[in-house]
Formats: C-alpha cells, structure tokens, sequence
C-alpha cells in the first residue's frame, strides 16, 4: 500500500534538454516524504475501520450515528487536502 501511494504523490515534471541540436525529454520525479506517505496510509486506514463501525452501527442497532460519519468525512477531507497540495 505503500508504494501505491508513493506513486500516486509522486509529482513528474517533463523538462527538456538545454544546449543541444536533437530534442530530448527528461522526466523529473519529486517523490514525496515519508511523513506525507504515512500520514496517508493511516487516514486510509482509519477511513476503512470508521466505515466498517458505521456499517457494524447500522446493522446492530439500525440507526445512523452521526459521529462516526463527521470523522469520516473529516479524514476524506484530510487526504484530499493532502493529494491537491502535493499535486499542485
């Protein structure tokens, strides 16, 4: 899971060779830090562990709990604040 969302923040930059006659094309890759990979891989985490307390929630008791929705849509939020920032 790791090195699917490593990739998916790494940022790719399309530069091209200075001072020569031919057209060539370099990829420069700015891979994300460790911090920024795990933050992720842990609101993942806790976004799959809420839902399936939600779901577990509805099935027992048969009533939405509010709560545990407001702290999924807070880490969605989280991580797509993160995904827009490093992509930008």
């Amino acid at each position: 899971m790791r090195g699917w969302i490593r990739r998916f923040l790494t940022k790719r930059r399309v530069k091209d060779a200075e001072g020569r006659r031919t057209r060539e094309v370099r990829i420069q890759e700015d891979v994300p830090s460790e911090r920024i990979v795990s933050l992720v891989q842990f609101t993942v985490v806790a976004i799959v562990v809420l839902s399936a307390i939600e779901i577990v929630h509805i099935v027992v008791l048969k009533v939405w709990n509010a709560e545990v929705f407001a702290a999924i849509t807070a880490l969605i939020g989280t991580v797509t604040g993160v995904i827009i920032g490093k992509k930008a």
